[in-house]
């Protein structure tokens, strides 16, 4: 399995692209169709992948938690995904996935992990509203494969979300507070986590902008584009409009860097800043976002740094002296 993984940091330079690599795994046999689902999650997010260690039952957990294991000397918490997720028949699952991203280490135990699989993100789709209905909003995008086999990639915030409540506290919120004469001012996102669209949606609603919100980059970069040709009808300046572009890095059918690529390189949208904000906080996924023309980086899940962000941008505010660069701030964070 280490094979399986091996050159993974090679792996980031796919950024930029509009290219993705998925872990493909097993949950076990559905029992509701009889048939073995294939899932996917992001190659980005894959620390490495390990025949499950000795488990640590933990009090007051959900059901879906069978407790935590010892990695190097950190205690993560493990989630059964089959569980989870509400399929796979009971059985010992020996597998477990560690991911890693914005900070926090997991285990998933699935019941097999299959082959990476390299895609452009263009093969990606929005999930159909029915299987979104069916999944309770778990599955983020979908790709058909040769013979029919349909590969749904996970929302991993979604699942840390329910899971862990590592991001379910009003503290994250607490003294955000409103932009002067904020209803003058308009922000396009795009996040295809409806665990992080809420977040992104709460922080907005609580400095009191008006915003646009998209599932994927493609949406957004239509959005603006209909912002713009408005504009263009209207003789007005689109920055007069549209404050700022925050941007997500995953997105099915169109990714943040190829999203900011657009906005960047067209004259239209000229003195409109680009924020990146992302759980993928490694210093190379940052300065991929830099190289594009991203304004600024903020990771994921944290409200109160992207609150702030956010306001010094929009109102054209000097940032701080001493202020660490966000590529430096999370450089360690690979």
């Amino acid at each position: 399995m280490s094979d399986l993984l091996k050159n993974i940091d090679a792996r980031t330079r796919l950024a930029g692209t509009n290219k993705l690599e998925i872990l493909l795994f097993t949950l076990g046999l559905d029992q509701r169709t009889g048939r073995r689902e294939t899932f996917g999650i992001n190659v980005f997010k894959v620390r490495e992948v390990m025949r499950t260690p000795a488990i640590t039952a933990a009090p007051e957990m959900p059901s879906s938690v069978e407790g935590m294991v010892s990695l190097r000397g950190v205690l993560v918490p493990v989630v059964d995904l089959a569980k989870y997720v509400g399929v796979g028949e009971k059985g010992a699952r020996d597998i477990m996935i560690v991911t890693e991203y914005n900070g926090h280490t997991q285990g998933f135990l699935v019941e097999a992990v299959d082959t990476i699989l390299r895609l452009d993100w263009s093969q990606m789709r929005v999930p159909p509203d029915m299987l979104t209905a069916n999944m309770g909003g778990l599955v983020t995008a979908v790709t058909e494969l040769e013979g029919n086999t349909l590969v749904m990639l996970l929302d991993v915030e979604k699942v840390l979300s329910e899971t862990t409540k590592y991001d379910d506290s009003s503290h994250l919120f607490k003294d955000i507070k409103p932009i002067p004469d904020a209803e003058r001012y308009m922000v396009v996102f795009a996040d295809d986590s409806s665990v992080a669209r809420k977040q992104i949606m709460q922080t907005l609603d609580l400095i009191g902008v008006r915003y646009i919100g998209a599932v994927n980059g493609r949406q957004a970069w239509g959005e603006l584009e209909k912002i713009a040709n408005q504009c263009a009808a209207a003789n007005t300046k689109v920055s007069d409009t549209v404050s700022l572009v925050l941007t997500d890095v995953e997105m099915p059918e169109m990714d943040g860097y190829i999203l900011t690529r657009h906005v960047k390189s067209d004259p239209r949208f000229q003195g409109v800043p680009v924020v990146m904000h992302s759980s993928l906080s490694g210093i190379s996924n940052q300065q991929l976002g830099i190289s594009v023309g991203v304004d600024e980086y903020v990771p994921k899940f944290e409200p109160q740094r992207l609150s702030q962000t956010l306001r010094r941008l929009i109102l054209g505010e000097q940032k701080p002296a001493g202020d660490i660069a966000p590529e430096a701030a999370t450089a360690g964070q690979q």
